[in-house]
């Protein structure tokens, strides 16, 4: 051990192993690892290590898909056997809707590149797994690239591969505190004398919860059982002269595959149960929890069922381990907001699928400055500090492992960890009809309803379709009222503000009085931010963007501010409606004695007016692609300023509506939003937001990129699709085809009321994009005709928003 790094990995599981390895590859040489006990003396060394790409959110999939592949590659480099087992995998379907969500999870691997699934008939699941009973299967979704491996195995060939780069592996020694020193490393203090590193990462596993408290910080990550066993030989599979292909009966909870002779069967069980929810204790190690057989006795009905042959021979062990949970079921991964050279890698449940993916990321993360890929779904900033709740903990990680293998529709609106956050109208809105989803711990308005009205989940259309559809259209012929408490607002002010914003966004910054829309880049070029800047004058400068973004905003503000500069997150402190439709205009003019007239108020403008009895900080401005006033208001006037506004339009049209019909507004003007359109794995060029940015300009961040990109040209931009489409409408990564050949996927889609279109929004490659080009899209895994269309079907000109 020696006494500086400038790494050290906290944990000596495979994901902490993967991180060292990483860091090793990529060019650090001067890195070790630590570790309290032994390599994999945590969750790794009892875990089922079985391995698969699929992954409800694309860009992971794609990271477990390069997971998978590079374990070859360290058997290779490091002479150790990983014990791998490429034996293939199969996802079985018994429900007629979960028999869907596999065709459209086939279809969605397509757009990612993974070319070794298919769909499989029973016949051929039967061939796969020759002891399963398809009774009642109707069908699966088959991977060639999954199996199992030995954990041991594999620990301990990205350690060796590591440590052949350069890297200390540091054993039996705890790390007992963690001291941040004033040049930004950190001493960190173990049993067997202080190291002081540069960076240190926390891949502690089962203790991540105290590695992370050991800096100040409480993350949303705790331990929770998980059953297996394996059985003694069976007869059947004796017989075989192939290895069992990994079978996962969805809809019976449980995943298979062949131990030696025998098998090794898991159930993800309705009724989970946490363990010491604060972490492991210190001297927990090579152990076991005693196995609770009547908790998970329903799914093992359900398997037994599956798989008659479990019935016919004994267990020869039980597992019931602990793996660490959050909320998403996500890891964390990244750097920690306010605290300089921490990072995380932690909470990494399927880690034999995820760790490499995670390595890699976070290796890239600390040395290049970010990750190649678009890692938004594992990053620590998509929490804020309400999710280390423990109560909020509790529920949201027993959501998700009960839900394990349950199919989530993409209406579903889950119920754990709810209602946190409420808007201050949330009672008189709920009054009125409202049904809400969440984002980021705040309740949003979906729609309003009837009273009594329930939403059937589905994959298709669902009986809310006639409801947001007459919220749509009243918005085009009237007025509608929206809560904007999910908007994210960042007040910004200081000597500096003004130069600081200057280098920060790539637009060119508004004059008092006036809003722009404000592209922000990362050094690469690609994108960190879809936002609106306002200049409210005397110095003061808001920037508004998506509420979930919060965390992740404010890191890279504050990454990149300097002296002279404030800026605060207000998002909980101001709050807001947009009143938008053709009547707007008349609706606030009844609540002010100030002008609002297109003149005094034109099109991206911004001023302060009284609403009724509140002052309040107005916009034009409006997603709907309507005439629209945004209005912000403090938290404590939101109920208010929502009945001022009712009152005032109520012979006038006036509605509320919710996010799904401004949703549907939005996609007929074509206009992107963040984590669909606009993500951190595209630019400017790619997504049209070029347009908003001022090349002429000196010194923004990510200036030399876009421009190396705008006289490059792109391969690939978003286009507009009309989708003939009857009962269903795409969402989000559907392949595009033109003629069998993939040419690009669906970023967002749905129905647009005002044209009586099925439409979406899709990144295609440039030779596709021409207007009038006929394609085809898969729609709930059924291949429909689509053609590009020019953008904004609605209002093509602009005029409304413009009155």
């Amino acid at each position: 051990m020696k006494s500086h790094y400038r790494a050290v990995v906290i944990g000596g599981g495979v994901v902490g192993a993967s991180v060292l390895y990483h860091l090793t590859r990529f060019g650090w040489r001067d890195v070790a690892l630590i570790e309290r006990a032994e390599l994999t003396a945590g969750s790794t060394w009892h875990a089922a290590a079985g391995f698969h790409a699929l992954n409800a959110d694309p860009n992971i999939a794609a990271l477990q898909d390069y997971t998978i592949k590079l374990y070859r590659e360290i058997e290779a480099e490091s002479g150790q056997n990983a014990g791998l087992h490429m034996t293939g995998g199969v996802n079985m379907a018994s429900d007629p809707q979960r028999w869907e969500w596999l065709k459209s999870a086939w279809a969605v691997f397509q757009s990612i590149g993974i070319e070794t699934a298919r769909l499989v008939t029973p016949e051929e699941i039967k061939e796969i797994c020759p002891i399963v009973d398809v009774n009642g299967v109707l069908g699966g979704l088959y991977d060639s690239n999954e199996g199992h491996l030995d954990p041991y195995g594999t620990t301990h060939a990205y350690a060796g591969a590591a440590k052949k780069r350069g890297a200390d592996v540091i054993l039996r020694n705890r790390v007992v505190e963690l001291m941040q020193r004033a040049d930004g490393g950190w001493d960190i203090v173990t049993e067997k004398g202080t190291i002081v590193a540069e960076h240190v990462v926390n891949a502690g596993g089962l203790w991540a919860k105290q590695v992370g408290l050991m800096a100040g910080v409480d993350l949303p990550v705790t331990p929770m059982e998980h059953h297996y066993f394996v059985t003694e030989d069976i007869p059947e599979i004796a017989a075989l002269d192939k290895e069992l292909g990994l079978a996962v009966d969805l809809d019976g909870f449980s995943y298979l595959r062949q131990e030696r002779k025998g098998v090794l069967l898991g159930v993800y069980e309705q009724n989970p149960k946490h363990w010491n929810m604060d972490g492991a204790p210190w001297d927990y190690g090579i152990e076991l929890i005693p196995e609770d057989i009547d908790r998970i006795s329903p799914e093992l009905a359900k398997a037994y069922e599956r798989f008659p042959c479990l019935g016919t021979v004994g267990i020869r062990k039980w597992v019931n381990g602990a793996f660490t949970f959050t909320p998403d079921g996500n890891p964390l991964v990244g750097p920690v907001r306010g605290l300089r050279n921490y990072w995380v890698a932690c909470g990494v449940m399927a880690g034999f699928s995820q760790g490499g993916g995670v390595g890699k990321s976070l290796a890239e993360w600390m040395i290049y400055g970010e990750p190649q890929a678009d890692i938004f779904g594992m990053d620590i900033a998509r929490y804020g500090a309400f999710a280390a709740n423990r109560e909020y903990l509790r529920q949201t990680t027993g959501q998700f492992y009960a839900r394990r293998f349950v199919m989530t529709f993409p209406n579903e609106r889950l119920s754990a960890g709810r209602p946190l956050k409420r808007p201050g109208a949330y009672d008189r809105m709920s009054a009125a009809g409202a049904e809400w989803t969440a984002s980021w711990g705040l309740e949003i308005p979906a729609y309003f309803a009837p009273m009594g009205f329930r939403e059937q989940t589905t994959l298709k259309r669902s009986n809310a379709f006639e409801i947001v559809g007459d919220e749509v259209l009243q918005v085009r012929r009237a007025a509608g009222l929206v809560d904007t408490t999910a908007f994210s607002r960042y007040a910004v002010s200081g000597p500096r503000a003004e130069a600081w914003l200057d280098r920060l966004l790539a637009c060119r910054l508004p004059k008092p009085g006036r809003a722009k829309l404000a592209p922000m880049l990362g050094s690469d070029g690609r994108l960190k931010g879809d936002l609106t800047v306002l200049n409210w004058g005397r110095g003061e400068y808001w920037i508004m963007g998506s509420y979930y973004l919060r965390e992740f905003h404010m890191r890279w503000f504050e990454a990149h501010i300097t002296e002279g500069v404030s800026v605060t997150d207000i998002s909980d402190a101001m709050s807001g409606f947009l009143v938008t439709g053709r009547n707007a205009r008349r609706i606030v003019e009844r609540t002010t004695h100030q002008v609002v007239s297109a003149a005094a108020l034109p099109f991206m403008a911004c001023g302060e007016f009284d609403i009724g009895m509140v002052h309040a900080r107005v916009a034009r401005l409006s997603i709907a692609g309507e005439l629209g006033f945004e209005i912000n208001c403090p938290a404590t006037l939101h109920s208010g300023l929502r009945e001022t506004l009712l009152a005032a339009g109520e012979d006038l049209g006036l509605a509320e509506i919710g996010y799904y019909a401004l949703n549907s507004l939005r996609l007929e003007k074509s206009f992107g939003i963040w984590s669909r359109e606009f993500t951190q794995g595209y630019t400017p060029g790619q997504t049209g937001l070029d347009r908003f940015i001022a090349f002429d300009k000196g010194g923004f961040i990510g200036r030399e990129a876009a421009l190396k990109e705008r006289e490059a040209g792109v391969s690939r931009r978003i286009v507009t699709l009309e989708v003939d489409a009857f009962d269903a409408d795409a969402s989000g990564f559907e392949p595009v085809w033109s003629k069998g050949r993939r040419v690009g996927f669906v970023t967002s889609g749905g129905y647009g009321y005002s044209i009586g279109k099925s439409i979406a929004l899709a990144l295609v490659d440039d030779g596709f994009a021409g207007e009038g080009t006929e394609l085809s899209v898969h729609i709930v895994g059924v291949e429909r005709p689509a053609r590009v269309i020019a953008a904004s079907p609605y209002d093509p000109e602009g005029k409304g928003m413009r009155q």
